[in-house]
């Protein structure tokens, strides 16, 4: 099994691909998991942009207002974040940097991640709090925020456990 330290040429090896088409593996992957989640940021900006022009928008609470604007900016953030890494193989093309772009592009990506973790997790508990009480709504965001933590947390290891007992499968 190829461990973090093993030597990237190595590791390239056991796959029998140079490093250069691992790395256009590599940010071919990141393309395909930004695609998936600039659908769902999409959806959610959308859904946060016609909020305010509902008519009861007016009778929102200040504190759910205040709420809603954090996930406007968050969404926003997320947009912008899911745009860098194509920007950066944009400005880096032809300049045979595909590393640092894959580099870039897989901490932008990380980060995306995290904002649109906490996106998700805002706007269940703008619903709850809208349309139940603001009590519901702390609930729901802190059922999310352990949901997410789960997900951050307990699926990978399950998944680092599950690699070792079949074997090395190479990069994920």
């Amino acid at each position: 099994m190829a461990s973090q330290g093993e030597p990237a040429a190595r590791r390239a090896a056991e796959r029998d691909e140079t490093e250069a088409e691992r790395q256009d593996r590599k940010f071919n992957d990141i393309l395909q998991e930004l695609r998936v989640v600039m659908t769902g940021t999409q959806l959610i900006s959308g859904f946060l942009l016609a909020v305010a022009f509902q008519p009861t928008f007016r009778d929102l609470q200040p504190q759910e207002v205040t709420l809603y604007l954090v996930l406007v900016v968050l969404a926003t953030t997320a947009t912008m974040l899911g745009l860098a890494p194509v920007i950066l193989h944009r400005q880096l093309s032809g300049r045979k940097q595909k590393d640092r772009v894959v580099r870039i592009a897989n901490s932008l990506l990380l980060v995306l991640l995290v904002v649109v973790s906490l996106v998700a997790v805002g706007v269940a508990m703008l619903i709850f709090d809208v349309t139940v009480s603001q009590q519901a709504g702390w609930v729901a965001g802190g059922l999310s925020l352990v949901l997410l933590l789960a997900f951050w947390t307990v699926v990978p290891r399950i998944g680092r456990h599950e690699r070792r007992r079949s074997g090395p499968d190479g990069d994920a």
